[in-house]
């Protein structure tokens, strides 16, 4: 179907249908205001046909509009606008200077204004992410009450989870009658099938409308009218393939790989009831029934089977929470007996053979054997050396689950050998499989701290072309250090890989991002794949996702965000035992912890990762926690210990850190050897890291790298040191990271305090407090307040008066409540904030004015330039006023 608008026509025949038209009615009556119709049903169940059947009927402009081929980002959009609205340019405008989700649903909202138009999607779970949310947005704003508005029609498969519409109505089509189903056969045939015929296929269709018109479409007049036998399978695998093909193909590979699992084994257990009865004598109807049901299988069965034949089997939990597989009692079977068959019949001839050959447990072996009874033998998949070379694919499969369970829970470098002997194997035969194998490869490598490895996971794509080309060239050239060549392709893959919505192809692009410096971008792309990870259900996965969402979140600075999805991580990973992705999220808490100056959590947090990551060989996750005990032990004061702890980091080699680690750990390493006399050594490092600052691949390195100057410089006579800290500040604004701003305040504050130049500090200083103590970094804070109570500043009666007009706008409000006495709830009710929120701002207060208390606020406070003379006095009596009242109503 395809979008366009529907012409006159004779509206297609619908049986059993009664509730479902009804409903169609509700929406399209005349007097009604519009409003969203949903209805779901699984393939060849009536979907586009209702929605036909609809248009036709609808006395008004009616749009018919179908999922577009592909789904990339706002396609869905593109093709609704192009059908509300063919070659309008005011159309196109709205749709290109529509931005995000609510104002995509305010451009459709425009374009359809109030008028009484039926607008049916098809397939709206076939749609891209972005549309279907921003047509979720525009079925949710709201419309004048009493307007005639557009009707919405939408259809979905049965298991997508339909967006949550107030007012909208829901219908499920289901199997028809028996019937309902005669009738539409003989509406479907001219002339009438013989009565024994009708009989036959409406058994076997089992009232599913789409089966039924693919049977007799195929089976021809003679067999219809009784003149050659009907096949012992009128509903056989081409009948079912075509109906179902379509909605397997849109399914994840993982997913369908896993049904196919799942259906060998069902079909073991009906041939095994087939043989059964035939030994007794039995082959009535019945029996005939039961061989092309598929039944229950064990669960344990049917995940053995698939890790021995290297099917994923995260995808389980999501079929059966979408009903397309049914979990009871230990068994599996398929919701709809027909999908288990289609399954059989639509998957390729190797990959039946491919979990045959794998070590499946007996239900799935057992498959094999009676299936050759049946004349489904390997024989059937070519001649013997065809045969033979599926070997290599089965055990590349064997060494990729290998591969997987030790980089989740064993030595990272032999996963790292696994991978790549899956990706060699893999490469000809099973090439997506040989792909994921690559990365995975990559990734085991790049947590190991292992360069060389790296480029052998990188090298071994040799046939590869496209995005993963690119990939593999850029990420090769990144670690080769030929920048020039790497920035373009690595470009290209966070283009075309960051708007796909596969959450392995998001990965790579996230990855891709972060080796390139875009850390915004990684944090953005990673959190796509998040979202896709979850709405697939993908379980094995989501811990590997969250750990590369919280690493971006904490090289883009967001230490509150990646610290939620550390601990998010930590859950996820739990239940799939992956020791070393909880390792890696440990090492990110410790991190940030030590941003906080939570001692205690930095300590456990980080000894729970080394206690992984330096048996399994995490090069990656150790160096991450011994730099947060390195940051906690420079905040306490204990600078040598840090320099120590520090040195092997920074140093090159296979015994120092991780070598996309060691220049981030740089900047932290010079301020603890200055500190404790290692100048030499620190000079060394910054040398270096001025060469990488240069390349533009970390946003902040510009003013770290001035900041490490300027800490070199302290000992030296002139103002060298006041030129870098001033330069390290400059280049400080709009690098994100409010953090290392904060400490390089505190550094130059503290410089000036020690210079004699008490008045000059304190405004570094109380900036530097106000960020920590915004970032909940006690610690820190803790120091720049000693810091700011040593100029003076901090001490009660020598209030900064100056600094009044450094306050925000809000600040200065609430200061003046404060300096009349009210309290924190008297001032958050007159301004409709929160006590706590006004706590926060008096604490700013405090410390960019350089008092201790509320007692020093009516010494500074200034003038309120809305009540000339009165100095507030409004809003002052109000408080007053509100205050009077409450005690009034108390006694």
């Amino acid at each position: 179907m395809s979008g366009a608008t529907h012409v006159t026509a004779p509206g297609p025949r619908l049986y059993d249908r009664a509730a479902e038209l009804a409903a169609v009615a509700r929406l399209t009556a005349p007097a009604g205001d519009g409003g969203v119709l949903f209805v779901t049903g699984g393939p060849g169940e009536g979907r586009s046909v209702l929605l036909a059947r609809a248009a036709d009927d609808f006395p008004g402009p009616a749009h018919r509009v179908a999922a577009p081929g592909h789904r990339v980002p706002w396609s869905g959009a593109r093709a609704l606008f192009a059908a509300l609205a063919p070659g309008a340019p005011e159309a196109r405008r709205a749709l290109r200077t529509a931005r995000g989700e609510d104002g995509l649903a305010a451009a459709v909202s425009g374009l359809l204004g109030v008028l009484p138009v039926l607008v049916c999607l098809d397939d709206l779970h076939l749609w891209d992410a972005h549309s279907r949310a921003a047509l979720a947005a525009a079925w949710r704003r709201d419309r004048a009450p009493g307007r005639p508005g557009p009707r919405w029609l939408v259809s979905a498969a049965r298991h997508h989870r339909l967006p949550d519409v107030p007012g909208a109505e829901t219908v499920r089509l289901g199997r028809l009658g028996p019937e309902g189903a005669r009738a539409l056969l003989l509406n479907l045939c001219a002339p009438p099938p013989a009565p024994p015929v009708v009989r036959r296929l409406v058994e076997e269709a089992a009232g599913h409308p789409g089966v039924l018109v693919s049977a007799v479409r195929r089976l021809g007049t003679a067999r219809l009218a009784g003149g050659s036998p009907l096949p012992e399978q009128p509903v056989d695998g081409a009948v079912l393939t075509e109906v179902y093909g379509g909605f397997l193909k849109h399914l994840p590979a993982d997913a369908r790989r896993l049904l196919t699992v799942v259906a060998l084994a069902g079909r073991t257990e009906a041939n095994r009831t087939e043989a059964s009865r035939t030994e007794e004598g039995r082959t009535d109807a019945g029996g005939r029934e039961a061989a092309h049901r598929l039944p229950g299988v064990a669960v344990d069965a049917v995940l053995g089977g698939a890790r021995a034949a290297g099917v994923p089997v995260e995808p389980l939990d999501g079929l059966v929470a979408d009903g397309l597989l049914c979990r009871a009692d230990g068994l599996l079977r398929f919701e709809d007996p027909f999908l288990g068959r289609a399954v059989l019949a639509s998957a390729p001839a190797s990959r039946h053979h491919g979990v045959r050959r794998a070590g499946a447990p007996r239900p799935v072996r057992t498959a094999v054997a009676l299936a050759r009874g049946e004349r489904h033998r390997a024989d059937r998949l070519g001649p013997p050396a065809a045969v033979r070379a599926l070997a290599p694919a089965a055990r590349g499969r064997s060494h990729l689950v290998r591969g997987l369970a030790a980089l989740a829970g064993g030595p990272v470098m032999d996963a790292h050998e696994a991978l790549l002997r899956a990706a060699e194997l893999l490469r000809d035969r099973a090439p997506a499989e040989a792909s994921d194998a690559r990365f995975l490869a990559m990734e085991a490598a790049w947590a190991g701290g292992d360069v060389a490895a790296c480029l052998a996971a990188l090298d071994c794509g040799g046939d590869a072309g496209g995005t993963e080309r690119d990939f593999l060239d850029g990420l090769g050239a990144a670690l080769t250090v030929r920048l020039g060549e790497a920035r373009p392709a690595l470009a290209r893959v966070v283009a075309r890989d960051g708007a796909e919505d596969d959450p392995r192809l998001l990965l790579r692009a996230g990855s891709a991002a972060l080796v390139l410096g875009d850390t915004a971008a990684a944090a953005r792309i990673h959190a796509r794949a998040l979202a896709r990870a979850r709405a697939e259900h993908r379980t094995a996965l989501l811990p590997r996702v969250l750990e590369h969402l919280a690493y971006a979140e904490l090289r883009a600075g967001r230490y509150s965000r990646a610290a939620r999805t550390a601990r998010e991580g930590l859950r996820a990973a739990e239940p799939v035992e992956q020791p070393n992705t909880a390792a890696h999220q440990h090492a990110v808490l410790a991190l940030v912890a030590s941003v906080t100056g939570d001692g205690p959590a930095v300590a456990e947090h980080a000894g729970l990762a080394l206690g992984t990551a330096r048996p399994h060989g995490l090069v990656q996750a150790a160096t991450l926690a011994e730099w947060a005990l390195a940051r906690d032990e420079l905040g306490r004061g204990l600078a040598a210990q840090a320099a120590a702890r520090l040195v092997p980091l920074v140093r090159p080699g296979p015994r120092g850190g991780h070598f996309a680690l060691r220049m981030l750990v740089v900047p932290c390493f010079v301020e603890a050897a200055v500190a404790s006399g290692r100048t030499a050594e620190a000079r060394s490092a910054a040398g270096e890291y001025a060469v990488w600052a240069a390349q533009g691949l970390d946003g902040p390195a510009p003013a770290l790298l001035a900041r490490c100057r300027a800490l070199l410089a302290q000992g030296e006579e002139g103002e060298e040191a006041a030129y870098w800290f001033g330069e390290a500040v400059r280049r400080h604004e709009g690098c994100g990271n409010d953090f290392e701003r904060a400490r390089t305040l505190l550094a130059y504050g503290t410089w000036l305090r020690r210079r004699r130049r008490p008045g000059a500090a304190r405004e570094p200083l109380r900036d530097a407090l106000v960020t920590f103590e915004r970032a909940a970094a006690d610690g820190w804070a803790d120091h720049a307040r000693s810091e700011l109570r040593a100029t003076g500043g901090a001490v009660g009666g020598t209030a900064d008066r100056t600094a009044w007009g450094l306050l925000t706008p809000q600040q200065q409000r609430i200061a003046r409540f404060a300096a009349r006495g009210a309290t924190n709830r008297e001032i958050a009710d007159r301004l409709a904030l929160s006590p706590r929120t006004v706590d926060h701002h008096l604490r700013g207060v405090f410390a960019r004015l350089g008092i201790r208390s509320r007692v020093e606020l009516p010494g500074v406070a200034g003038p309120d330039p809305r009540a000339p003379g009165q100095d507030g006095g409004t809003e002052a009596k109000g408080l007053v006023s509100s205050r009077a009242r409450r005690s009034a109503g108390s006694s």
